[in-house]
């Protein structure tokens, strides 16, 4: 059994409902600097063990280096963000854009940064060959599903940052550390999609 059909049921339910207090970092934007852009988050179709694809940005680049990311990047005019999302896992990992069966957009995220970041939502075949673009990913990794929408799993962390005190969450998996942006629209995608909800529905 695929897990497109549980998920995308599962995404309908959980985006039908007004979630008034969704994570944001709007505040500490600076400039007025909102850039669209959009990230793929791939779920492997692996119904009892779904893996998401995560990557890790290379220290050298300017905006948030060396950290643990969806595959993604700014939307191209005349782009959409799932067309947006597609064409930067290609780009980042030569992602087949024909390989994912998209369920849909979730809640757009605000950085403090100035990115106005759109999670997209898909499914991919388990097993890819992925080829991560070494300008873009240093590395790639798979975690699991049911553990990054767990909020059991994360631990909440602030930082004194742009004059006021910021909240995080953070994760550790298998030396890779996912925080930031990154736990912000996981968060959010949990509010959205339980892991029992989908999981049971599995």
């Amino acid at each position: 059994m695929s897990l497109a059909a549980p998920l995308a049921r599962a995404f309908a339910a959980g985006h039908a409902r007004d979630i008034p207090d969704l994570l944001s970092d709007a505040h500490f934007a600076r400039d007025g600097r909102a850039t669209p852009a959009a990230v793929l988050i791939a779920i492997t179709d692996v119904p009892h063990d779904p893996q998401v694809i995560l990557t890790q940005r290379p220290r050298a680049m300017r905006d948030h280096p060396g950290q643990v990311a969806f595959p993604g990047g700014k939307i191209d005019p005349g782009e959409d963000a799932i067309t947006a999302a597609l064409r930067e896992a290609e780009e980042e990992l030569a992602l087949p854009r024909t390989a994912v069966e998209v369920i849909g957009a979730s809640d757009v995220y605000h950085t403090g940064t100035g990115f106005l970041v759109t999670p997209v939502v898909g499914v991919v075949p388990p097993g890819l060959a992925l080829t991560p673009n070494p300008q873009e990913v240093e590395a790639w990794f798979e975690a699991p599903l049911s553990l990054l929408l767990d909020p059991a799993s994360w631990t909440s962390n602030e930082v004194f940052w742009r004059g006021a005190n910021r909240r995080y969450l953070e994760l550790e998996w298998q030396g890779f550390r996912i925080w930031g942006v990154t736990a912000a629209i996981i968060a959010n995608l949990s509010r959205r999609i339980s892991r029992e909800a989908l999981f049971d529905a599995a």
